[in-house]
Order: structure tokens, then sequence, then C-alpha cells
């Protein structure tokens, strides 16, 4: 907020302003409080293009928002206008997007290199200026969008550049103007931005002035051939706009203006001896350093036949090359400060620079480590030169310190300025110097120095690339605002502040260094914006150039705003372009010329697939005029003629031109990668709504029948006990409207609970008749008996029997099918067991024996009901099932738990106040309810908590009779319907699945239970779920888009080919195929909750069915919705590809994926390959051959499957990518189906983790070494070469090769395992895609192949289950820096931690690995003690 008000008073005035202002009307964009000057401005912006050149802090600003302000109504979306405000440095993005947003009511959006707009397509551009109407940017961001077309100059309606002084040369200012605003005016257009410039000088360039008397101009002499009129009349003519400025005298009252001061210094550096011996000392140190280099040059000379040094010393010629430069840079550096600073401040760069090389040290190769002893060195010799004593403090005496050469007369001039403003607390103070190193020892002077006589904390600002003690872009925003804040008073800094810093309470700026063009000098001189603040310029006493140099400077604004007037009342120039080649792109409009076309050809090749050994980049042979491209480039080279200055550009944009010809620049000349990616980006962040429907089976759906008849289907549903127990177990019989498909009406299957398993047999018995009564009587029976067992509770029982009641009024759709008991065996051929069925009538059954003399709640009944009945007892609220009348009474002695004795009558009415009133009444045997579980799962139930006390007496006046007579042995049967009615619907689910919805497949051949397996998910908790089929199909899935993308796209890179898979195989992909063949409804996602089933009959308000029909046609009913995560359709999307492929091969699998809309062609295509090389004089063909068991009939694909990226010959013009690309995925493909074939009773999740453990780079890698494959790799990288050696010196330590990688304590080299997977494409591509043959081939490279008994989680899965299982607390936290990977891992195991750190040269993911590693030791070490 403070910079935002910091902002607002540059374009603000004082209260008094209005009184000053021209007596003018106001437009109603006009803001109340802007000044005289900005106005007149304003009003010559609106009519013509405006250079706006008025001092730094006059409020340019304002009168750029002013001016939005007047064309607002022609941006305000849906415009398709925009304004676009370019600023020259990032850290004035937000600084001016703030100002916009503070006084305009337009949407703005910021843009800068870091937010990766360098990678947006068209599509991410259209949504920006869709959202936005003025686009705050770096002019390089507009430039490149310009030239791509993402952005076009008509859709600009006003452009601001912000320090627009900067257009000229090939400044991105200067050809956004050349390239767009003077082509697009030349050629006749008129929809061309208004242009509007705003600067504080409109000179920039590095010239020498003197003035001519007779005519108030400066003429430029020594390195320009420009005058200062031409100068600014170039300017304008390039900006096709006339300078608006106005005299001092007329800002002056608004804003203060610093007066500039001089400041001289005496040339008396360090004493002559002390300079030139330290001078050759650090000279010499640096010849010692060279001799090094050259030693170990030689080594690497010979590095092939000295492989054990090269792996000792750690060092490449690259490394030789950065070591040398940067010891050279160091030197610089010190000699320099020597020279201009003294002897303490070279010693305070040297430890800098030191502290800087033991950073790279600790990490680094030898190189670092020569880099280091040098920087050391330098530092010891430095130090010696200080005056050494107790007696002695650096700063005591600063004039001395000067005298003996410790400081220079420069520096101590600097101080003694410094200390002229000491009484002035809130100093803010700029330094600005030339060099980096000059900031960085000058704050370190400054710290030191100053607390001795004020509070002052001085820190410095640089670029942060700069190296040397970087700084990123936030850590300088901190700085400035803690020196806006006061907390810091001094900033030293480079160029870096002059544009763009902001700061009202600046109140004293210094050059130590002098401003090398007027325009520094005018900018540096404005940060100074506070009353009365002083400008000081140091000067060496006697150096009258420099002084008669910057006098001019002073005296240069008032000059060149006379020139400026006076050029502005001459016409414009029309501007001479001069003739250069462009490439125009008609249907975009996007262009590439030879200034461009270099950088867009290294942009195309930073695209392509690379790896830490190789970097894909163009290679320029000036002496043939030939540009050769990296080998996954579809052109290889291009040889050109013409001007030699210029042949490097004229071959870029031959390669431009022929590159979008083919397809690999698109038509807005970006590499097509970017678009495919972008489209894969959008494509995975469209909506997705996670409510999908959930279906019903269509056979157990119907409408109440209005018939008098309802005709029926019967299955007879046996069950048969494999245990044994007092209580036998009933058939029963499922009636549906609807006659089901065979085979579904003769199912069979088995359930698991706490006695054993329970066999369950489907089959059809015939149809029968009911009459509407006798259906009515049916659904009351099973509702009753069914919610009882599910509910246990008397009060649902009864709000169901309300629901049921009303069913008959009522024709919604319904679950409609019956659910009876059965008749015994012996009762037969009549099956349906009607007298059970009226049980729920139990007032209407009558005795002809006895006549009723039993009371209950309900009255006076007949003693053969209660022998079989099920009833309630209000005291307790208990559901019970009696079996027999006892000889006992209420007197009868009953035994108490603790050993008492009692009578029933006293018990009642001690523990339940309750009063027997018919106490010599026979006694009830009964058995509490039985419980209602999950059976689909599998598993063995514990054992009922009930099975302890499972009969009690009960007194016949206190029961209330629910049902009578039914068994006992019904009721228990009933118990296990809703389990069994839940798998027999998930089954109808498949069989829907399969009949319905997959009519083009082979659908015969696939059985309904693999159909199920593949639509049941692991959180159902059932006996079987997807996970090995879905393992299966997503190798299947993507071995059969790889062939086909390989084959049809025979010039594209692996990495285009790999986006495009993404596009067919990703999980967004997937689940989009998935929900357009509408498999949502049919997926089970829920574990089974008896107490949630929708009883047949029983009608709730919270279950709607709903008819719709699919994308086919077909009738479906739709019960609400479920939770599908895109994940989860996705696998059921590849699990039914794997149950096909299981049970019809893959011509199944094949029919299923184009069903779902995934096309592939599996007919073999002609790799077509010209190629004129002769692979034995490459390869030990032979040899190769023989190990791989196999002979080519191409042997150029053994060649290429052999070739790294960094093989530049021109001979062998492709890499192993593609052939990898295709291996990886045939690799992964064979050795899934070896495992699910070979161990079918392994667990979902056992082939999984076989699966990750087989299928991966380490295991790869280590067959490759094995073999000795290492050994023939064609390669040009001595990166590469090294990381190999020390691979095999690694493994060998290890004690076998049967570890699958999870023991090695190194990474491996990627290139390894990719040589294995590009052999395995060269084979199936030149064997006619015969995957027998390239499974005999490859597979005796892996042996020995992974079993269920060598299977070793990984240690960072295994660590991670460990913790989930006992409720550990892990914490991981991985870094990398500078290729040094850290992770840290922390484990709490219930109080104890085990905590472990590992730092080394790896990647994250093998440290992450180690340091888990490390874990599971400490955890099991501290479990055997």
């Amino acid at each position: 907020m403070k910079r935002i008000r910091e902002t607002m008073d540059e374009v603000t005035m004082e209260t008094n302003t209005c009184d000053q202002m021209q007596k003018q009307d106001l437009s109603p964009y006009a803001l109340p409080f802007a000044r005289s000057y900005q106005l007149e401005a304003l009003e010559k912006a609106i009519k013509e293009n405006t250079i706006v050149f008025l001092e730094t802090g006059s409020g340019k600003t304002l009168i750029a928002i002013m001016l939005l302000r007047s064309y607002a109504y022609l941006l305000r979306k849906p415009s398709p206008y925009i304004a676009v405000f370019l600023v020259p440095k990032v850290v004035l993005v937000s600084q001016q997007a703030e100002s916009v947003k503070s006084l305009t009511d337009l949407k703005v959006g910021m843009y800068w290199g870091e937010m990766g707009v360098d990678y947006w397509d068209a599509g991410t551009w259209k949504k920006e200026t869709e959202k936005y109407e003025v686009l705050v940017m770096t002019p390089a961001i507009l430039l490149r969008s310009l030239r791509h077309s993402f952005i076009k100059l008509n859709m600009i309606k006003v452009l601001i550049m912000d320090e627009c002084h900067h257009a000229r040369g090939r400044d991105p200012y200067a050809c956004i103007m050349r390239e767009f605003y003077h082509d697009q005016l030349q050629s006749g257009s008129f929809d061309l931005p208004r242009i509007f410039g705003m600067t504080a000088s409109p000179i920039k360039s590095k010239v020498t002035l003197i003035l001519i008397s007779f005519f108030p101009l400066f003429y430029p002499v020594g390195n320009s051939e420009w005058s200062l009129a031409e100068n600014i009349r170039k300017l304008m003519t390039l900006m096709h706009s006339k300078v608006y400025t106005c005299a001092s005298d007329a800002i002056a009252e608004f804003i203060p203006i610093s007066s500039p001061k001089f400041k001289f210094y005496k040339e008396d550096a360090i004493p002559y001896l002390s300079y030139e011996e330290l001078s050759v000392k650090l000279k010499m140190l640096k010849e010692q350093s060279i001799i090094s280099f050259r030693l170990l040059t030689m080594d690497i000379l010979l590095f092939r036949q000295h492989d054990d040094a090269l792996i000792k010393s750690d060092f490449t010629q690259s490394a030789i090359d950065s070591a040398q430069k940067r010891i050279e840079k160091i030197l610089y550096a010190l000699l320099f400060c020597l020279d201009e600073l003294g002897i303490w401040l070279a010693l305070k760069a040297a430890e800098s620079l030191s502290s800087n090389e033991s950073e790279s040290f600790s990490r680094g190769n030898s190189g670092d480590k020569l880099v280091n002893s040098f920087s050391l060195a330098t530092v010891h010799h430095l130090t010696s030169y200080l005056p050494s004593g107790p007696e002695w403090s650096f700063g005591d005496n600063i004039k001395s310190d000067m005298e003996i050469g410790l400081l220079t007369s420069k520096v101590y001039c600097l101080v003694e300025s410094l200390l002229e403003y000491r009484d002035l607390s809130n100093i803010r103070c700029i330094v600005f110097v030339e060099r980096v190193i000059s900031a960085v020892v000058l704050e370190i002077l400054l710290n030191a120095l100053l607390p001795k006589y004020n509070s002052w904390k001085t820190k410095f600002i640089a670029g942060h690339n700069s190296g040397l003690k970087s700084q990123t872009r936030k850590k300088q925003n901190q700085i400035v605002e803690e020196f806006r804040d006061g907390l810091v008073n001094i900033i030293v800094a480079t160029s870096i502040l002059e544009e763009g810093l902001d700061v009202q309470s600046c109140n004293l700026v210094i050059r130590f260094d002098p401003c090398p063009t007027v325009c520094s000098f005018i900018q540096s001189r404005g940060r100074a914006r506070m009353q009365n603040s002083d400008y000081l310029l140091m000067i060496k006493s006697g150096d009258s150039v420099t002084h008669t140099r910057l006098e001019k400077y002073v005296a240069s604004g008032d000059i060149m705003r006379k020139e400026s007037l006076r050029q502005s009342a001459i016409p414009c120039d029309s501007f001479e372009q001069l003739p250069e080649e462009v490439y125009r792109v008609e249907s975009t409009g996007a262009i590439v010329n030879l200034s461009s076309s270099i950088t867009l050809i290294y942009l195309y090749c930073s695209w392509l697939p690379s790896d830490g050994y190789f970097k894909p980049s163009p290679r320029w042979d000036k002496e043939n005029g030939t540009l050769y491209l990296p080998k996954s480039c579809p052109l290889q080279s291009i040889q050109v003629e013409g001007e030699k200055k210029l042949l490097k550009n004229i071959a870029c944009l031959e390669a431009c031109k022929q590159l979008h010809k083919i397809g690999a620049l698109t038509d807005n000349l970006v590499p097509d990668i970017v678009v495919e990616e972008a489209e894969v980006d959008e494509f995975e962040n469209e909506p997705y709504n996670e409510q999908q429907p959930r279906y019903v089976p269509h056979q157990l759906v119907n409408r109440i029948s209005k018939n008098d008849k309802t005709m029926y289907y019967c299955y007879l549903i046996e069950l048969k006990q494999n245990f044994s127990y007092d209580i036998s177990v009933c058939d029963i019989v499922l009636a549906t409207r609807n006659e089901l498909d065979p085979e579904i009406g003769s199912t069979q299957f088995q359930m698991c609970f706490d006695r054993g398993n329970l066999s369950v047999n489907m089959r059809y018995i015939g149809t029968f008749h009911l009459s509407s009564n006798e259906v009515l009587l049916c659904k009351t029976f099973q509702v009753t008996i069914l919610k009882i067992l599910v509910d246990r509770s008397m009060d649902k029982l009864a709000a169901s029997l309300e629901s049921s009641d009303k069913v008959s009024l009522d024709d919604d759709l319904e679950i409609d099918y019956l659910l009876l008991p059965a008749t015994a065996i012996q009762n037969r051929p009549a099956v349906i067991d009607w007298l059970s069925i009226t049980s729920v009538n139990p007032s209407k059954i009558t005795c002809e024996k006895h006549s009723p003399e039993v009371w209950t709640k309900n009255g006076l009944v007949c003693p053969c009901i209660l022998r079989e009945s099920l009833v309630y007892t209000p005291h307790n609220g208990h559901l019970y099932i009696t079996t027999a009348v006892m000889e006992l009474d209420g007197n009868s002695p009953l035994e108490l738990r603790d050993g008492g004795v009692t009578t029933y009558k006293k018990y009642y009415e001690e523990k339940h106040d309750t009063r027997l009133h018919f106490e010599h009444q026979q006694l009830l045997n009964a058995r509490r309810i039985f419980v209602v579980k999950n059976y689909s799962h599998g598993r063995r139930q514990e054992k009922d908590i009930e099975a302890g006390n499972k009969f009690v007496e009960l007194p016949p006046e206190l029961c209330c009779i629910i049902m009578s007579p039914i068994s006992i042995s019904m009721i228990y049967s009933f118990s296990f319907v809703p389990s069994i009615m839940h798998h027999f619907e998930s089954l109808l689910g498949a069989y829907n699945l399969k009949k319905t919805y997959l009519k083009r497949c082979i659908h015969d051949e696939i059985q309904v239970v693999k159909l199920l397996e593949a639509i049941t998910t692991k959180r159902c908790k059932d006996p079987f779920n997807y996970e090995s089929l879905e393992t299966l199909g997503d190798s299947f899935l993507k071995y059969a888009a790889s062939k086909e993308l390989f084959n049809s796209y025979q010039n594209l890179h692996e990495g285009l080919l790999s986006v495009k898979r993404t596009k067919i195989i990703s999980n967004a992909a997937l689940c989009k195929f998935g929900c357009n063949s509408g498999l949502p409804g049919f997926i089970r996602n829920a574990p089974f909750d008896p107490h949630t089933w929708l009883i047949p009959g029983y009608k709730s308000e919270s279950f709607k069915l709903k008819e719709e029909s699919d994308s086919k046609g077909t009738k479906i009913y739709v019960s609400g919705k479920h939770k599908l995560k895109r994940k989860i359709i996705a696998d059921v999307v590849e699990a039914l590809i794997g149950a096909f492929l299981t049970s019809g091969g893959e011509k199944a699998a094949l029919l299923f994926m184009d069903w779902v809309g995934i096309k592939v062609n599996f007919d073999i295509m002609p790799y077509e390959r010209h190629l004129s090389i002769q692979p034995e004089k490459l390869l030990n063909v032979t040899f190769l051959e023989s190990l791989l068991k196999y002979k080519f009939r191409d042997r150029s694909l053994l060649v290429e499957a052999l070739t790294h990226g960094s093989y530049m010959l021109p001979e062998i013009p492709s890499c192993y990518q593609r052939l990898e690309f295709l291996g990886d995925s045939i690799l992964d493909y064979l050795i899934t189906m070896h495992l699910y074939e070979k161990y079918p009773g392994l667990s979902p999740g056992q082939l999984t983790d076989m699966r990750s453990a087989s299928v991966n780079n380490d295991c790869y890698a280590w067959s490759a070494i094995k073999a000795g494959l290492h050994k023939h790799i064609l390669h040009a990288s001595q990166e590469l070469h090294k990381h190999i050696f020390n691979t095999l010196h690694t493994i060998q330590k290890l004690a076998s090769f049967s570890t699958f990688g999870w023991e090695s304590e190194t990474s491996f080299p990627k290139v390894l395992g990719d040589i294995i997977e590009s052999l395995a494409g060269a084979i199936l591509v030149d064997s006619g895609y015969n995957k027998d043959v390239v499974w005999q081939s490859i597979r005796p490279l892996l042996e020995p192949l992974i079993t269920p008994e060598t299977l070793k989680l990984h240690p960072v899965r295994e660590l991670t289950e460990l913790c989930q299982r006992e409720g550990y607390t892990p914490n991981i936290t991985i870094s990398s820096k500078d290729g040094v990977s850290c992770a840290r891992v922390e484990v709490d195991a219930n109080g104890v931690i085990h905590q472990y750190e590992y730092n080394g040269c790896v990647d994250k993911n093998t440290a992450k690995k180690l340091a888990c590693k490390e874990i599971l030791k400490s955890m099991q070490n501290t479990e055997g003690k």
C-alpha cells in the first residue's frame, strides 16, 4: 500500500494546484488534480502520437492514465480491443499497473518473463485479451506476441512506451515500431494504435558533447556521427510521434529538482611498489592455475585410455574451460578493486568471491576445487598486506588507511561526502557505481565504517544475473521496501536503479562513477525526489574531459527541451525501412525475419527432447555455410549462400521456412509441441462433474401392474451350508417381472462369514401368476422380514408398512421383484411357502386343535402360534424369534450371572420394573434376531457378539407377535438376502454392460464375472477389484497407442509422440472416453452396507428412479448420483481393456477401445528409412546380434537404437529416442502380460508391485551394464562417459544383481535404460511387429526376472505403508540446488523420533530412496533392541 501511495504522490499535486491550473473545461477523462502542463500534454496526445519529454517525477504516468481514460469506452469488454502499457524493466510492471488500477476502473493484467509467458500459446493470450482491457508488460513480451501473431497490432488502441528513449537499434521498442507499426503504416493501414512515449531524456546514446557558441545545440564528437538534433529526429521518426515538452520553470513549481554538486578527489592511489608487487603475485597465481589446467586437459585428451584417471579427476573439458574463465574473471575483478578501491576493498572482494567459490567447491568437480584454491590464495596474499598488531583496527583513521593504500582517495571522498550528512537522521541515499563488484564491497565498507558515527544501514542492489552474490528480484524488491520504510538508509546500486525506483523520501544521490550518457545523468539525478535534495558527482582532480562532459550534462536538459520544441514544429519524416527478408504466414500474420530467425531456431531446438548429457541446439558451420540441426529435428541440415555477414541469419530463416512447411512450426511460428502441450493442459483442466449417474439393472425395474394377474419368472436360490451349525438354511425364491438371461439366471457364487462358506446356486423354475392381493401380501412379507433384520426397529417397520400400503395407489417406477420363502424339498413340487408368507398377518391364523388360552400383547392366542413366531418385547425394545413353549413359568427359578438365584417374576420386577400378571403361563424359548452383515467381501467375519447368549426365556404376556408362524431357519436364511441380492444386482449391472453397451465387441468371449471385476474399485472391499486388469489394460493401451503414433507420424520426434500419446491415454482423456460411453453408471465404488440397501417393495422418499436413454438409444434407469473421480473412470476403462484382452485377445481389446472412442490401427505399416550408412563401421554388429539372439534385416535400426543425441555425425540422421518411445511401451506390455499369466494367483496389489519393480530405468540400466551394452553406445558426451564409469565403480560393491535397482546407492544414467528399450523397439519394427521375437530376444538380458519371492518393495513405498499401518507420522522434504539433492526424512514412531538427511550429487528420487532406506534400518534396529 505504501508503494501505491507514493505512486499517487507522483501523479497528484499539492492542495493549491487547482488554483494554478489553466482556466479550461475539463473533459470527463481528465483528473481534477492534473497540472496545467499535464492537461496540455494530454490534449496533444489525444490528437496525435506523442512523446512526452519531462523531468523524472513530473507525472508522465498520470498523463498516460488520463489518455487511457479517454480511450476507455473503446476498451471495455466485450470489446475486442486492448491498450498495452510497456515498461523496460520488470520491477516497473506492478508499479505502473497499480497506478492504472488506482485511477481507472479498467481491468489490468500484468506480464513478465518469470510468469512463463514465453511458453504461452495463442489460446492463452486470447483468454488474457478477453479478460483484461489494459495489459502491462515488458516490450520483449509484446514483440514476441506480435511476431507469433498471438496479439495483432490492430487489436491495440493505445500503445504506451515508458522510457521510450530505449527505442533504437535492436531494442524491442524499435523492433515493434519497425516490424509492425511502420510496416502497416506503409501498407496503407489506418487501424493503428495511438502511440504515447514517455522519457526524461530523448537521447540515450553514449556520445561526447561540445557546446557550439553560435548555436544552442550540442554536437557529438568521438563515437557518434549523429548530432543531437538528428538523434531527437530519429526517435520521432521511429516512434512516428511529436515530442511534447515544456520549460523547466513550468515544472519546477510542482516538483523538486536536486542541485548537482561536484566532488573532487585526488589521484593518490596505492603506493606504486605495493600495487605492482600485489598485481604480479596475483597474476603468478593465475599462471599456476593455468598450468594445472593444461595438465588436466592432457588427461582428458587421453581419457579413453585412462578411464580410471578420469573418474578420479571428475573433470571434463567444459569444466576446464569454465574454471579457467572464472579464474580470469576473479583476477580481473581483484586488479580493478586494487586500482580503483584499495587493498582493503580488494581483500573484501577476494573474500566475497572466495565465499561463492566455496559453495561450488562443496558440491562440484575438480575445476571448482582449483578455482576455490585460487580464490583462497588471493585472500591469503591480500591479507598479508594489511597492518598487523593489536593496536591497528581498520577504520579508526580512514585518512591514514588511505595514505598506506588500504583505501583510494576516491573511496575516502565517498566516505567523507556521506559523513557531511551525518546529522541527517532520515537520510535516504543512493550511491551509483558502474560495476557489481564495487557495489558488493562498498556495502561491506560502509557497514564497517558508518556505525562508528551513526546508525545508518547500507545494502547493495545489482543485476540478479551478475553471478556475484546473485540477487533475486524478490530480494531486490525487499531492499527497496526497506529503503522506503527507513530500515535501510543507503543503497549502493548499479544502473539497475536508474529507471523505475520511486522513493519520495530519497534526498541524496551520489555518482561514485561518472554518468556514461546524458540519459543516465538525468535519470540518476531524478532519483533524488525530496525538496532541497543533493546530487553529488565525484570526479578525479585534473580530469577536465569528464568534468566538462558532466557540466554539459547539467545544462543538457534545457538544451534538449529547446531542440525538441524546434523539432516538433517540423512534420515527421517518413520512416525508411531497410530491406530485410521477411517470411509471413498468410493465415495468421505471424512473421520471422533475418533478425529474429536465429532466436526462433534456438527456441525450436529448446523444445526438442533432451537429457542431462545433451541439450539439442543448432550447429553453425561458418566455413561451409551449413546449419546442422539436432537429430530429433525432421530437418538435418540447411546450406545457403549469400552475404557472409548475414549467412547464419539467412540459414536460420530458411530453416524456419522449411520447418513451417512440414508442420514442425505452427502457423503462429511456434514449435508444434507447444500447441500440443497447450491442448493437453487445456483438456486436462476442462471442468469435470464428479457426480455421475448410478444405474439400476432394468431387469429389476417396473411399474405397478394394473392387471388382475401378474406373471412372474421364478428362480430358486438354493443355499448350501459348508459348515456345521444348529440352525439350517432354507431356499429362497426370486420372482421377477422380466425374464433373466440364462447366464444370469443360473448364477453360482459363494459368501464367507464367521462359520465358513455359504454356497449360492440360482436356477430357473418356471413362471406363475399372482393376483394384486397376493402381490401386496408378498411385498408386505418381504418388507416386514427384511426391515426387521436390517433395522432391528419396530418404529422403522411401522413406517415402512405404511409406505408399502401406498404402493398400490402409485404407479411410479420402482424396484419390482419378490423374495419369497421356498418350501422344504419334501413338500415340493409346490415351491412357494405361502404359510410363511401369511405369517405377516398372525391375527388371521386360527388353530383347529387348541383354543386361545395364552395372554400376549395381542390378546389371547393359541399356544401353537407362539412356537414359531417373530415377537417384539416393548419393555426392552428387542425383537426375538420363538422356537418352543417351555415347561418353566414365572415362578420358576432363574440363575443369575453372579451365581445368585431368583424367580423370573422377581427378575422382571427388579430388572425391568415390569410385573407379570400371568405368572403361571409357560415361558417361551426365544433367540435374539440375527445381525445382518456384509457377506459379499469374501473374508471370514468375526463371531457374533451375541453368540454366548443366544437364547432367552420370555413371558408370553410381554410379547407382541409380529409374524407367525415362521421358522427360525427361514429368518436365518433371509439374513443373507441383502448380500446375495447385492452381488446379484452387481452381476446384472456387469451383464447389462456386456449385453447392451458392448454389442460391437465379441461379447460372447468374455465372462460377466470378468466385467464385474473390471468395474469394481478397491473401495468396495470385495474379494476382487479392477487393479490387476487395470495394470494389464494400461500396458496394452500404452503399447497400442505408441505403435499407432510411431507408424502414423514417422517424422515426429519422441517429445511430440509422447504428448500425442498423453492425449490418448491420460486420465482426463480416458475419463472423457468413459463418460461419453456411459460407463460411470456401471462402476461400483462403495462398500456394501446392508443398512442402506433398498428393500424391494419399500417406497423410500429418498429413492427416486428416473428413466433415460443412453447415446445408443438404450433405455436405462438412474437412481441418483455417486461421486467418481476422473482417475476411477480412467482406471475402469483400462481395466475393461484388460478384461477383454484376457478373455478375447488383442482383437477383442481393440474392438472395445474402438467402441469407447480410442481409434487404433494395428495394421503393419512400412517404416520408411532412407539411410546410406555402413553399420559394421560404427558397431560390432556380429557381437550385438549374437547377444540379442536376433539377426537384423535392416541393420541401420541397430545403429539408430544405440545412437545418443549427442552423436552429431551427419551420416547418422537420427538417434534412439523414437525407438525408445516404442520399445518402452512394448517391454511394459510384455513384462506385465508375463507376470499376469505366470502368477494368476497374485493379488491386485502384488501384480502392481511386481510390475513397478520390473519396469523401471534402474532394472533396464542394470541389464544393459551386465550385458556390456554401455560399451557400444554411440555418444559424444564426456559427462555421460564419466557417469557410466562412476556407476560401474559403484555397482561392483554390491553383492548381486538381483536387487532390481532398489539397493543401488547411485542414480543410473537414464541412457543405459533407454537403450534396452530402443533395442526392443528396433527388433519390434525389424521383425514386423512380432512381439514374441522381441520377448525371446530381450528377456535373457532382463534375467533373473522378478518373482513373488524376490520382490522387494521400494524403500519409499515400504516406509509409507509401514507408517500408514502403524499410525506413524512421516515428514519428507526434498530439495535440489546446483546438482545437489537433499532429502530429509523424519518419522515419529509413537514418540520415538527417527530422522536422516541425505545430501549428494544424485537425482531427487534417488536421494529420497536412500534417505527412506536409512530410516527403515533405524526403525528395524530399534525394534530389535
